[in-house]
């Protein structure tokens, strides 16, 4: 078993998804708006279904290489979104993902602290040298949010994936860990600082 342990930021806590949480995860892959600017074009339910074991399994998994975590406010275990970290193949390297949350819910403002969270378990129990992210060009709301990552912009990737028809040019950032570590709060120096075996 790889579980992350629960990794608690000011204003939420990233968990492992659990099988409560199939209704809302369905309800942000379904979603025409929720999946608007993300990589992949929105699911149907059977796809849904799929898509929501895989991600169950990724704990399992002999060599781990997906984690995709529910996003809760510190106090109450309701899913209110979704945040992803992908480990590259080759090189230490991982890139965020699917950072979702839901309208209206209490987590509003705070997407950038999912980032910093998974970077910092990222940086400290898994290891990793680079995390990256990135974001379509289209999406005004985003460099702020990167930069409250501590992410620093890096390049534009033209036409790096095809959703809804149209092919999307993304602007990239990413994070060192020896830069990243200055800056972590004392909630992200925690995790930092937990070992590898605990994870």
């Amino acid at each position: 078993m790889n579980r992350v342990p629960d990794l608690h930021g000011e204003h939420l806590r990233l968990r492992e998804l659990r099988a409560a949480d199939q209704p809302v995860h369905e309800r942000i892959v379904t979603s025409r708006s929720l999946t608007r600017y993300l990589g992949t074009d929105r699911m149907d339910t059977a796809q849904a279904h799929d898509a929501f074991a895989a991600v169950l399994a990724q704990p399992l998994a002999h060599v781990r290489r997906k984690y995709t975590l529910a996003v809760c406010t510190p106090d109450d275990d309701t899913m209110l979104g979704t945040a992803g970290l992908l480990i590259e193949d080759y090189g230490s390297n991982a890139m965020l993902t699917t950072v979702v949350l839901l309208p209206g819910s209490a987590l509003a403002g705070h997407a950038h602290e999912t980032g910093r969270l998974l970077m910092a378990y990222g940086f400290g129990s898994l290891g990793l040298h680079r995390i990256w992210a990135g974001h379509r060009t289209d999406h005004d709301h985003m460099p702020p949010i990167m930069r409250a990552a501590g992410l620093t912009s890096e390049a534009l990737l033209r036409q790096l994936f095809r959703t809804r028809g149209c092919w999307h040019d993304v602007t990239t950032y990413a994070a060192l860990a020896p830069d990243w570590k200055r800056q972590a709060t004392p909630a992200e120096l925690a995790i930092l600082d937990v070992p590898a075996s605990a994870g």
